[in-house]
């Protein structure tokens, strides 16, 4: 008997950020090997990177990212896995899910492999309920439902733009945190997904995360960090705050919850602390930036949206310090290369699988 084809085979690239040889493919070779990767190299591009044998992939270094965008090369961050979302950029598919290549497969606690890719998929082919809580979390899952006192006119729900999922052993947490608690890991698996309400923020990881691209693709820029640039580890959370505030002006649901992924090594607490350490101030700011951000009735695409916040950023958060000025600039020049690169929904139009 022939084995079923893997979910969305055709429509959905996997998105890695590397520096090193991607051994780690092997353990996920059962559930990533039908599908493309968009392997995004960062630091030396002279350097070799090594991909296991049988994976369908395309590599891109720095170089390849001059080539491609041009000047407009310079909203894609360098020595930070920021990087990765020039995969979002060139990918051709309708969803992407990304990986950092020191998680692992985790197992559930019957000690089955978790098949993350497939639980990602679940969770974006299925609607989003943030406008009502439901306190069983998610009605759509399989032995769920709405409960008693849920409005029947929220029941259909909305489209899942994002699926967050979440990670055993290393916790993803800030400099701080890590010091006070250096042998603390994530033992606790919660069988459950749910959907964030409208009105909240949510600090995105970006280690274990799948988004449908034609719904948010162009907002998911993870900003400028690393080289060159006063902080960084926020990029994620950066482009988490920035969709969670769109999503929710354009009616679009995020969910966070499984699946989990095994997160294999915590990074130096004192190297994340250089780079966290305008953060940790700054979120203290641009949090209520965000929960006060806006949307005029004619933003209507994840574009338009986009450039408005752009302009806040820089009225707002350009006080705060220079930086925002030039990361503004960076999310218009973002927008820029995404629509030369994605003109007008042509590419989502391609034929599925069309992109090699």
């Amino acid at each position: 008997m022939a084995a079923p084809t893997p979910l969305l085979k055709d429509e959905l690239d996997i998105v890695i950020p590397t520096i090193r040889n991607l051994d780690f493919l092997e353990m996920w070779r059962p559930f990533f090997q039908p599908y493309h990767l968009i392997i995004v190299q960062d630091g030396d591009p002279s350097k070799t990177i090594k991909v296991p044998d049988g994976f369908d992939y395309e590599l891109y270094n720095r170089n390849d990212i001059n080539k491609i965008l041009g000047p407009k090369a310079s909203c894609i961050s360098f020595k930070d896995s920021a990087c990765r979302c020039f995969g979002y950029m060139v990918s051709k598919k309708k969803y992407i899910f990304t990986i950092d290549d020191d998680c692992f497969v985790a197992k559930d606690p019957s000690g089955k492999e978790i098949n993350a890719l497939e639980q990602h998929i679940k969770n974006i082919l299925s609607p989003s309920t943030p406008f009502f809580f439901n306190t069983l979390y998610d009605p759509f899952r399989d032995g769920a439902d709405f409960v008693r006192g849920y409005p029947f006119s929220y029941r259909e729900g909305v489209p899942t733009a994002v699926s967050h999922g979440l990670w055993l052993n290393i916790p993803d947490y800030d400099a701080p945190t890590q010091l006070v608690k250096p042998l603390e890991r994530n033992t606790r698996y919660v069988d459950l997904v749910m959907t964030i309400p409208k009105g909240t923020l949510f600090p995105m990881c970006g280690m274990n995360l799948t988004f449908d691209r034609e719904l948010i693709g162009p907002a998911m820029y993870f900003g400028l960090m690393g080289d060159g640039q006063p902080i960084g580890r926020y990029d994620d959370m950066w482009a988490g705050w920035c969709i969670k505030v769109i999503c929710d002006h354009l009616g679009l649901g995020v969910k966070t919850g499984l699946p989990y992924i095994w997160h294999s090594k915590a990074s130096n607490p004192f190297v994340n602390l250089k780079k966290e350490y305008k953060g940790i101030f700054w979120q203290e700011e641009i949090i209520p930036f965000f929960q006060s951000a806006t949307f005029p009735k004619g933003c209507t695409t994840v574009q338009n949206c986009y450039i408005e916040l752009s302009k806040q950023v820089k009225e707002k958060l350009g006080k705060l310090d220079p930086y925002f000025d030039k990361l503004a600039d960076a999310m218009v020049t973002w927008i820029e290369a995404w629509d030369e690169l994605n003109p007008a929904k042509g590419s989502s139009k391609l034929p599925n699988g069309s992109a090699k």
